[in-house]
């Protein structure tokens, strides 16, 4: 008996002297390192992400193959589960100072180890990525282990909310896994992503670049649309996480849990109107309309979360909460290209109301646009094809979808913006709107021509034909006589009736034909 007690005691010890060496990643030098970056190291990030005390390792053992390297704590990536605001989450985090956190056959297999555990468990994923690359010593090996990884991404689509912060270097076929999750935050200063770095860069095209020009935060968020978000700290970068994770369902067969802000569903907001210039041609802010219909919060924080906010300035996405139900908002913002569409705008919006038909988000439009935004660079660049992403997208949604049209839509914007006839549930214009296959202003000279052409002043005549066509055609009662429009609404009582429409309509079940998959336009 006492042999046996030594021998469970040795045992103990053993698993806690392992645990402990584990624990001190790289060592006491290259955490310092880490530190010296401005960088957390890959155990704190998840205590500081996740719900306190709930983080459970999985592979902590982990070692690699490569008897060379078969020391590195955990092989560079420490993998598990735990809560967020009391909700499970699988989660993955690259360990920098355990050999530049690159990925090697079994780093590799303990990612995917755990992708396989979310989807089966119907649980969101988030991958944190600090890495180098691929282990060089690995081989072939390294490249097969992205390959797993890419393929579980893809499979995990749909069924599983991915999530991804970038903190750190992220190059070469490691930027895909980012790339195939549903968001990607990277914080300004330590976050890089590109497929070929500077001095590829300059050795092939003869460009100077440096890293943060090339794919630091901003410019993967502006330039590239890649990143979602990107913060000012690796603690605004969690604490956005978590905020984003409240909006959306765990997986494809939950809804997102309705939250109570505090605010009442039979408010109204008799300035709400006024917002709005009369003339089609005026800005305005379209966040003042958004603050003002969604719920407001009782402690005053602001009531929408936004992504990408700095690409396609001229649409805007975000999530906010309508009668305590997560819903998704998009709305053309006039102060941005006067609200046009674009390229960036239609691949920007499409891939939101995608992410949101899949996990049970109703979609809310808020409809002030002109048209497609005209010119050569649009046309050579795909905007027919683009914009037809943004019209499937929206076809093929079966959510709740609601149009609201505030000023205008115009010509086959009005469709791409979510019409009755791409399957909107309920469509409604304030009476200010005005819809038409194109504005007064380019429609009238047309369709007067020949009267213009008759008279000794076009000008004053034009005026009268702009008021006339706006007064005949364009306004919503025309479109509300037809059927294509539900009911013309007093502003006032806008968030009133959206709320009730969403509520008739958060439980209906929408059937499609029978496919294997859809073809997305090219």
């Amino acid at each position: 008996m006492a042999e046996d007690s030594r021998i469970r005691e040795r045992q103990l010890s053993e698993l806690k002297v392992r645990r402990l060496r584990a624990g001190r990643m790289g060592g006491k030098e290259r955490v310092a390192k880490q530190k010296k970056q401005g960088k957390l190291t890959a155990r704190e990030r998840i205590g500081l992400l996740l719900d306190k005390g709930t983080f459970r390792e999985i592979g902590m053992f982990a070692k690699s193959r490569n008897i060379a390297y078969n020391e590195v704590p955990a092989d560079g990536v420490i993998t598990g589960y735990g809560k967020i605001d009391g909700r499970r989450v699988y989660i993955f985090s690259q360990d920098f100072t355990s050999m530049g956190g690159t990925l090697s056959e079994v780093h590799g297999k303990k990612i995917c180890n755990i992708l396989d555990s979310a989807i089966r468990a119907g649980c969101p994923i988030i991958g944190i990525n600090d890495s180098g690359g691929a282990r060089i010593q690995d081989g072939v090996n390294a490249l097969s282990a992205y390959g797993a990884m890419f393929f579980r991404n893809t499979m995990a689509s749909g069924i599983i909310p991915q999530i991804c912060a970038i903190l750190g270097p992220t190059a070469g076929g490691a930027v895909y896994s980012p790339a195939l999750m549903d968001f990607t935050f990277m914080v300004k200063g330590i976050s890089h992503a590109f497929i070929t770095g500077p001095k590829v860069v300059k050795a092939v095209m003869g460009q100077e670049v440096s890293e943060e020009e090339l794919g630091g935060a901003i410019a993967v968020q502006a330039k590239a649309g890649v990143a979602c978000r990107s913060e000012d700290s690796e603690k605004q970068c969690f604490k956005a996480i978590r905020e984003l994770l409240g909006f959306i369902s765990l997986n494809n067969k939950e809804k997102p849990q309705r939250v109570d802000w505090g605010d009442t569903p039979d408010r109204l907001d008799a300035s709400l109107f006024e917002l709005v210039p009369t003339s089609s041609n005026q800005t305005y802010d379209m966040y003042k309309i958004i603050e003002r219909i969604f719920d407001q919060r009782s402690d005053g924080k602001k009531n929408y979360f936004e992504l990408f906010p700095i690409f396609a300035t001229n649409i805007i996405t975000c999530f906010s909460r309508l009668n305590g139900h997560s819903v998704g908002i998009i709305a053309n913002q006039p102060m941005s290209k006067a609200g046009c569409l674009d390229i960036d705008a239609c691949d920007k919006a499409s891939r939101f109301i995608r992410f949101c038909d899949a996990f049970n988000i109703p979609v809310i439009n808020l409809v002030d646009v002109p048209g497609y935004l005209p010119g050569t660079h649009q046309e050579w660049g795909g905007i027919i094809r683009h914009g037809a992403k943004m019209l499937f997208a929206y076809s093929e949604a079966t959510v709740p979808k609601i149009t609201l049209t505030i000023r205008k839509a115009y010509g086959g914007s009005y469709l791409g913006m979510c019409s009755k006839d791409l399957g909107a549930d309920f469509v409604f214009c304030w009476p200010s709107t005005e819809l038409a296959v194109m504005g007064a202003e380019g429609a009238a000279p047309i369709i007067f021509r020949k009267e213009l052409e008759k008279v000794d002043n076009p000008e004053e005549l034009l005026k009268q034909k702009i008021r006339e066509y706006r007064e005949e055609f364009a306004n919503p009662y025309q479109a509300a006589a037809n059927l294509h429009i539900d009911d013309v609404i007093n502003p006032a009582e806008t968030r009133v009736r959206l709320i009730e429409a969403l509520e008739m309509i958060i439980d209906k079940v929408e059937h499609r034909l029978q496919k294997k998959h859809s073809v997305m336009p090219t």
